[in-house]
């Protein structure tokens, strides 16, 4: 893969655009993403784990825009829930009937673990990445977690998604109230991005 070649992050989604450009750098790539691309197929996630579905986005979008894709699967697994909302964190509400979006998502976890006591919270964000070759080929995967508990309300201003939710015990603060620096250092998804990079860096 040379310098300024075209890459696609194989999301809509602002936040994860966002965070990926700032970890792997402008400087090897011409950015893209799908709110980039006009009208496009969506791929569905139909996975049973956040590496199938991470696979068959990369995958999917690389070859119907014949350009490399890099995409990712994360969420949310809280022991309380068996794991759940897991590959199903983004649409955990709507799935539910419960609304739609981060803020319905949030309120819906805080319900279903109403009567968990603390101590008893726990979970971890996933993230897996894939990247795909433009034929369709999944070339590399990383992986990384983060442990935490479950807040009983929302802090912090930063981040999206579950992270005003998501305390990181050995710092005592949610990962909402984290700078985006410091989120990158820690976080599931900063770290397999910097796995990622090694993997590309060494194998590209």
């Amino acid at each position: 893969m040379t310098a300024g070649v075209d890459l696609l992050i194989a999301t809509g989604n602002a936040g994860k655009v966002r965070e990926f450009r700032e970890m792997l750098g402008a400087d090897r790539f011409v950015w893209h993403d799908l709110s980039q691309m006009g009208k496009h197929e969506p791929v569905a996630e139909t996975g049973h784990t956040f590496l199938d579905n991470a696979s068959l986005k990369a995958a999917g979008y690389a070859t119907q825009f014949d350009m490399w894709a890099l995409a990712d699967d994360s969420g949310l697994e809280v022991d309380a829930l068996a794991g759940k909302p897991g590959v199903h964190s983004a649409r955990w509400a709507e799935m539910n009937k419960a609304g739609k979006g981060d803020a319905d998502n949030n309120a819906l976890l805080l319900g279903q673990l109403g009567e968990i006591p603390d101590g008893f919270r726990g979970g971890r964000f996933v993230c897996v990445l894939t990247l795909s070759a433009p034929s369709g080929k999944i070339i590399l995967t990383a992986r990384d977690t983060i442990e935490g508990q479950i807040l009983r309300s929302p802090r912090g201003v930063n981040g999206f998604g579950y992270d005003p939710l998501f305390m990181v015990e050995a710092l005592g603060k949610t990962i909402a109230e984290l700078t985006g620096e410091q989120k990158h250092q820690i976080s599931h998804r900063g770290k397999a991005l910097r796995r990622l990079r090694q993997l590309m860096d060494q194998t590209l």
